[in-house]
C-alpha cells in the first residue's frame, strides 16, 4: 500500500491567458496535516478544486491510497471520501441550515409505507448534535440569508463533519472568524487529525501553518516552489520563500494630526432584521487625519454600526453627520457623492457584481459621472482605461485584464478590487470593515500602507476589524463594541491589547 493518501503528480491546469497550476507535484501521508501557502492567485484553491472535482487537470495525474483516480465532480470526490470546506460559501441562501447540510444525502422515510419524504426531524437533530460536539452552534431551523458570514462558515464546516470525510480540505477556513474562533478551530482540526484523518490547509496565516501543520508545500504564480517540514522554518522564511522577496513586517507610521470632525455619530441605535436592538445609544467621532478603530468579537453589532453610516441598515434612532450635514436618513448614493466610501464585510454579496468584468465593477461608483458617460451612453474606452489603470495601481491579478469575469478570480483579488475602487473616490471618510480578510502577507502589507497614506492625506478612516493585531497596529483612538455597547473610546497608546481584549469579552466596563 502507498505510503501516501494523496498524491498529485505534475498537475497543470490551464485558464484563458493563465497557467494556474504548472507542472506541480504534491505528495501527502496519512494522518498529516499538509498546509497549502502561496499569494493571492497562485493557484492553491484551484489545485484543491481539482482534487474535490470541481475541475479536471489539464495534464498530471491523482492518485487516492495509491490508486489512480480520475476525479469526475463533487460527488465523486465524496464517494472518495474527499470533503472540502470552500472560501466561498456553497450555500443555497433560501435553505435552512440543516437542508445546506445534508443536501444530496438527505435522511428519508416513508409515509404510510410507500411514500417518501426527507426527515428533516432527524436531519435537524444530528446537526445540532453535531454543531455542538463541535464547538460550532448554529440553529438547523434558520435560513442561510439570515445569517452572518462567520455562522455561514460554520456550516460550511459541518456539511463536511456531516459526511464523515477522510480526506478535509480546508480553503481558508479562518478567514472570517474571530480570534477565540480559530483557536477552537485549530485544536478541532488538530483532533481530526489524532483521529486518523487527513487535512489539506490552504491559508495566508503563517503563524496557523506553524502552530498546526506538519508540511508545507508553498506555491508561486502556478509553480511549486518547495515543500518544507514546517519545525524546521520560521514564518519570515515561508514569507520570503511565498512572494519571491523579503516582506517588511514593521509598519511606519508617523504621529496623527487630527483635524476636524468629519464623521459624528450620536446616541445611534440600530435593530437587525428581527427588530432586536444590536447597536445601542452609541456616540462617537472621527477627525480628519485619524484611523479610529472599532474591535470587538464576532456579532456584537459592529458590522450593523458600519452598516447604518453606510446607509445600508435604517437607523431607529440618533443621528449621523458628515462634515456636519445630517445623513442619517440619505439614500446610500447621497452618502456616496457627499463623501463615504465602503469597504464591506460581505465582499460578494455586497461589494462586488460577481457576473460583471473588472473594469465594470471598478467603475461601478462612476458610471454615471460625465468622463464615463454623455447623454445616457456610456463611454466603454474610459471603462477601459480606468480598469487598466486600477489594476496596475494595486496589483489585482487576473486571467484576462479588465475584461476578467470578477467570479472567476481569487479572493484576494476580488478583495483588491473594492478597495482599489473606494480609495480611488478620494472621498473624507473612508469605512473599512475586515479589509485584509483573505489577503496574503505582502497584500495585508500593502493594504495597511494605503490606509495609513489615506489617513496621512487629512482623510478619516473608521476601520471596523477582528484583528486584535490589524487595530493595535493601524489605530490612532480605539473604540470597543460588546453585545451592540461602545464600552471604551481611548487613544490606542494609552491601551495594551490584553486591556482591548479585556474589553472585547465584556470584562471591564467604563
Amino acid at each position: 500500500m502507498s505510503e501516501y493518501i494523496v498524491e498529485m503528480k505534475n498537475i497543470t491546469k490551464k485558464f484563458p491567458g493563465i497557467i494556474a497550476n504548472d507542472n506541480v507535484t504534491i505528495q501527502v501521508k496519512k494522518g498529516e496535516i499538509f498546509a497549502i501557502l502561496g499569494e493571492n492567485g497562485a493557484g492553491k484553491s484551484t489545485l484543491m478544486s481539482m482534487l474535490f472535482g470541481m475541475y479536471e487537470p489539464d495534464s498530471g495525474e491523482i492518485y487516492i491510497n495509491g490508486k489512480k483516480e480520475e476525479i469526475k465532480s463533487p460527488n465523486h470526490a465524496t464517494d472518495l471520501n474527499i470533503g472540502m470546506v470552500h472560501q466561498h460559501f456553497k450555500l443555497v441562501s433560501n435553505y435552512t441550515v440543516a437542508e445546506n447540510i445534508v443536501m444530496g444525502i438527505e435522511p428519508k422515510k416513508r409515509a404510510l409505507g410507500f411514500l417518501p419524504y426527507v426527515d428533516m426531524k432527524t436531519a435537524n437533530e444530528k446537526v445540532r448534535k453535531i454543531s455542538t460536539e463541535y464547538g460550532l452552534e448554529v440553529d438547523p431551523k434558520k435560513k442561510i440569508e439570515d445569517l452572518n458570514v462567520s455562522i455561514q462558515q460554520r456550516v460550511e464546516i459541518l456539511k463536511m463533519l456531516y459526511r464523515e470525510s477522510e480526506i478535509l480540505i480546508f480553503d481558508e477556513p479562518t478567514a472570517v472568524l474571530t480570534p477565540q474562533e480559530i483557536e477552537y478551530l485549530l485544536k478541532i482540526i488538530v483532533n481530526l487529525k489524532n483521529s486518523g484523518k487527513t487535512i489539506l490547509l490552504i491559508t495566508h496565516k503563517l503563524e496557523e501553518i506553524k502552530k498546526v501543520a506538519d508540511r508545507c508545500a508553498i506555491l508561486r504564480r502556478g509553480k511549486l516552489v518547495d515543500v518544507v517540514n514546517t519545525k524546521d522554518v520560521s514564518t519570515k522564511d515561508m514569507s520570503n520563500l511565498m512572494v519571491g522577496r523579503d516582506i517588511e513586517t514593521t509598519l511606519e507610521k508617523k504621529e496623527a494630526s487630527f483635524k476636524n470632525i468629519v464623521l459624528e455619530v450620536k446616541n445611534l441605535n440600530v435593530e437587525n432584521n428581527e427588530k432586536i436592538k444590536v447597536v445601542k445609544d452609541i456616540s462617537f467621532n472621527v477627525h480628519g487625519g485619524e484611523i479610529m478603530a472599532i474591535a470587538g468579537v464576532s456579532g456584537n453589532g459592529q458590522i450593523e454600526l458600519a452598516d447604518a453610516i453606510a446607509g445600508m441598515l435604517e437607523v431607529k434612532s440618533g443621528t449621523v453627520k458628515l462634515n456636519n450635514k445630517d445623513i442619517t436618513n440619505w439614500s446610500i448614493r447621497e452618502r456616496n457623492v457627499e463623501g463615504i466610501a465602503y469597504i464591506p464585510e460581505d465582499r460578494q454579496n455586497v461589494g462586488l457584481i460577481m457576473n460583471f468584468n473588472l473594469n465594470y465593477n471598478l467603475s461601478s461608483k462612476n458610471y454615471y459621472k460625465k468622463e464615463f458617460s454623455k447623454n445616457g451612453v456610456l463611454n466603454y474606452q474610459k471603462f477601459k482605461e480606468y480598469g487598466k489603470q486600477l489594476i496596475e495601481k494595486y496589483d489585482i491579478r487576473s486571467s484576462q485584464g479588465g475584461n476578467t469575469i470578477v467570479r472567476s478570480m481569487s479572493g484576494g483579488n476580488q478583495q483588491k478590487v473594492i478597495i482599489g475602487r473606494e480609495i480611488e473616490q478620494d472621498t473624507p471618510l473612508l469605512i473599512f470593515v475586515q479589509p485584509t480578510r483573505g489577503l496574503d502577507v505582502g497584500a495585508v502589507s500593502n493594504i495597511h500602507k494605503y490606509i495609513i497614506e489615506e489617513r496621512d492625506k487629512g482623510k478619516a478612516v473608521l476601520l471596523i476589524s477582528l484583528e486584535l493585531e490589524e487595530v493595535m497596529n493601524l489605530a490612532d483612538t480605539i473604540g470597543v463594541i460588546y453585545n451592540g455597547e461602545l464600552l471604551k473610546v481611548e487613544d490606542a497608546n494609552k491601551m495594551t491589547s490584553t486591556e482591548v481584549g479585556a474589553y472585547m469579552m465584556g470584562v471591564k466596563k467604563n
